[in-house]
């Protein structure tokens, strides 16, 4: 993932801010069950894209206890371009990850690594990012388990119940 992607898509989480509030904002172009879908911008988007919040969140300590803890927030994305880029998968745990460390992304009975840099994780490759898309168009939970900076580890469970039409419906918008 470059850093301008990064940069753009920390942008576009601040400009979200809180989906769980239902705040609104101005370039949301379509909801799909549990997916939402934006285009920035709004009048011909040259980037859009699908984002869900967690139904469920678990924070643990090393000993597997549950703890309380403050995070930012906690979005799974999938991203496409007015220029051909295709379904790129994001997710932000809301947290610094621990360094050098991976998120583990669990579709049914597939699992998936994705690296990690500050808040930030995404699969090694487009090759990757299309194996995810294919499991989260046949699946009914996403489930993200990373590990902080400082050593908690969170299982965020994301539905993906109207995964497949905020993704066409994201890939559309930028097709014009």
């Amino acid at each position: 993932m470059t850093a301008l992607f990064k940069g753009g898509i920390a942008a576009t989480a601040i400009m979200l801010a809180t989906m769980a509030g239902a705040q609104e904002s101005t370039n949301r172009v379509d909801v799909k069950t549990d997916w939402n879908v934006f285009a920035e911008p709004p009048a011909k988007p040259t980037e859009c894209w699908g984002v869900a919040i967690p139904k469920e969140t678990v924070n643990t300590d090393s000993d597997g206890r549950i703890k309380s803890v403050k995070r930012g927030e906690i979005l799974l994305f999938v991203t496409y371009r007015a220029d051909g880029t295709a379904g790129e998968v994001s997710f932000t745990g809301g947290y610094p990850f621990a360094e050098n460390s991976f998120v583990s992304l669990t579709i049914g009975d597939t699992k998936f690594d994705l690296f990690t840099e500050g808040e930030w994780a995404w699969p090694a490759s487009s090759g990757d990012d299309s194996k995810i898309l294919a499991a989260m168009k046949r699946g009914a939970n996403a489930v993200l388990t990373g590990r902080s900076s400082r050593g908690t580890v969170t299982k965020d469970t994301f539905s993906l119940f109207g995964f497949t039409a905020a993704a066409d419906s994201a890939e559309n918008f930028c097709k014009g």
